[in-house]
């Protein structure tokens, strides 16, 4: 039923869509469509004009005449251009402000959309649906009305002036009309489908420069130069191949419509003659009209060109809102309870969770474990084992597919959302870091006193290195943080948890892409941060593990183990024990 609709929405449909946008500007855009009416109508106005030019000047010779018609047009070209200024004027500035509000609505629908939805996306695709899209829609919604408006008024005004002059001739113009008129309502039909796949293409385009901006340097250490080329040529031949498509299928129309108008216009003239031979009409009264059909057969020539930007307009439209219409699977119950005060206990019972839903294999698979406030809980296990599923759920990027975790006795799903995470500081593996300033990225936006500032710098030992840099905390760091090194993103990252003082920290694999020094400054930072506070952490480090309260052992999804360090090594055939002899051991035998 819905994908029925989607294929039959006509552009009433998809405007009335967009109403809610229009609305906080609804006066400007009447005035601004308004403005359009005398702009097409006073097309009119020279044809009109051209019978009395004809039969009081050229036939019976009145020079009276000749002095006012030029000084009419004149006039009427000026009031055209004036309404015409002011018409455009505002109707940019009304399709300006519906595109900032749609692109605001969209992007706060991206930031409310989970982790999910952004793992079956490319960002290509995010670019072109919520920024292309936006633009395409608005300015096809107003621009494009402008003109189908000041065309329409232009071709009533012009018909008028037809009829005035000859109700038969006129017969064969309204012919014309419909004959140039029905092929554009089979555009739709004909670019539907091939502008889908255009849309995919351009989604793969930006995706490509996404990865030559981002992954420069991958690029030029693997010398992949020639494999990029290679993926965007084809992705442009697939642009080049659809706009040919395009093309074919709709280029037939205006050479249509050109050969259709010439017939009418054809026979207006062979019937006119015989009117004017009959005296049925004057020569002035056929002049004006051929005028007149002349003028109007501008406007519907670019019917086609203006009728397939609005085809355009509305398709980008349903695209905006099948966008608006996506719910994110993590999201508040009603009636969700806020956290408040000190978290007490956090226990898993029997969670499952499965990328993709229940029917997939399990990343995690009936996991159950409780852990206790001011505790240090350590996770390891084999690389995809389900650790980072673990903590990724308790800070509800995704929501469990089977079982429920618990804090102190609350379904997490019953907790709100904000309130939860406000509970939670998260330091990753790969920390993202915002283009701006240091100062910015430790506060991400949020009020502090320098004192708060400086206690967090000092906690993350960051103090140190801004003390060596010129601008101190207002440096720049780049997008993603290019012009820092590892350690010293992590520890921006580490001042950031200290400023937001949460009770709960997750460390998931903090240090594990570091060199030994830059390791050891890191697990220092962290190890301030671990003070008085519930921690779970993803450890690849032996100390960590060995002063965790419990280590839980995560193998293949499943929980295979949970002890001390001192009770696993216990277990001689334990995963734990394996997995210390092997990793551990060797790893941190020099650093203690």
């Amino acid at each position: 039923m819905s994908s029925k609709r989607k294929k039959t929405m006509g552009a009433a449909a998809a405007y009335r869509k967009m109403y809610p946008f229009v609305k906080p500007y609804l006066f400007r855009a009447l005035i601004a469509m308004l403005a359009t009416i005398p702009v097409g109508a006073m097309d009119a106005a020279i044809a009109y004009m051209l019978r009395p030019y004809t039969d009081n000047v050229l036939v019976e010779k009145s020079i009276e005449t000749l002095a006012y018609i030029p000084i009419i047009i004149v006039a009427f070209g000026f009031v055209q251009g004036a309404f015409n200024y002011f018409s455009t004027y505002m109707n940019a500035w009304v399709g300006a402000k519906i595109t900032n509000d749609l692109r605001i609505k969209l992007y706060n629908k991206l930031l409310a959309l989970d982790a999910a939805f952004y793992d079956n996306k490319n960002s290509g695709d995010i670019q072109f649906r919520f920024n292309n899209d936006a633009g395409t829609a608005c300015g096809g919604l107003i621009g494009n009305v402008k003109v189908m408006v000041t065309r329409i008024f232009s071709t009533i005004a012009l018909f008028c002036v037809m009829f005035y002059n000859s109700w038969q001739l006129s017969i064969i113009a309204i012919f014309i009309v419909i004959g140039v008129l029905y092929p554009l309502s089979t555009l739709r039909k004909r670019i539907d489908k091939t502008m889908k796949k255009s849309v995919s293409f351009m989604s793969e385009l930006m995706k490509h420069y996404n990865e030559a901006f981002f992954g420069n340097r991958v690029i030029d250490a693997y010398n992949l130069q020639e494999r990029q080329d290679s993926r965007f040529k084809e992705t442009t031949d697939g642009i080049f191949a659809m706009s040919m498509n395009i093309t074919k299928r709709t280029g037939i129309l205006t050479p249509m419509i050109h050969l259709i108008a010439s017939i009418g216009i054809a026979a207006v003239i062979w019937y006119g003659t015989l009117l004017i031979v009959e005296e049925t009409i004057s020569a002035g009264a056929f002049v004006s009209f051929l005028a007149a059909l002349m003028m109007l057969y501008t406007p519907l020539k670019g019917m086609g060109g203006t009728y397939s930007n609005i085809v355009m307009s509305v398709m980008a439209i349903e695209r905006v809102f099948e966008m608006m219409n996506v719910e994110p699977s993590v999201k508040n119950r009603e009636g969700a309870k806020e956290l408040r005060g000190a978290i007490r206990s956090i226990e898993y019972q029997n969670v499952s969770f499965s990328y993709g839903g229940k029917n997939k294999k399990k990343a995690l698979d009936n996991a159950s474990v409780k852990i206790n406030a001011g505790s240090t809980t350590a996770l390891v296990g084999n690389s995809g084992g389900g650790k980072s599923t673990f903590v990724g759920l308790l800070a509800r990027f995704y929501d469990v597919t089977g079982g429920k975790i618990l804090i102190d006795g609350i379904d997490l799903r019953d907790i709100d959302l904000i309130s939860l995470r406000e509970h939670i500081s998260i330091v990753f593996q790969d920390n993202y870091l915002f283009d701006g300033t240091i100062r910015e990225n430790i506060t991400l936006g949020k009020e502090a006193s320098d004192e708060d500032i400086s206690r967090a710098i000092k906690g993350a030992c960051l103090d140190e290195f801004i003390a060596e840099t010129k601008e101190g905390l207002d440096a720049k760091i780049g997008e993603r943080g290019v012009l820092l090194s590892g350690g010293q993103k992590q520890r921006v990252a580490i001042a950031r948890a200290f400023l937001k003082n949460s009770q709960l920290v997750i460390l998931d694999e903090a240090t594990s892409a570091l060199d030994n020094r830059s390791e050891a400054i890191v697990q220092q930072a962290i190890d301030n941060l671990m003070r008085n506070r519930t921690v779970i952490v993803i450890a690849h480090r032996l100390s960590t593990i060995k002063n965790a309260d419990q280590i839980i052992v995560v193998n293949y999804g499943k929980i295979a183990e949970i002890g001390t360090h001192e009770e696993l090594l216990a277990q001689t055939n334990g995963v734990y024990a394996a997995l210390y002899q092997s990793q551990f051991k060797e790893k941190d035998k020099n650093a203690l």
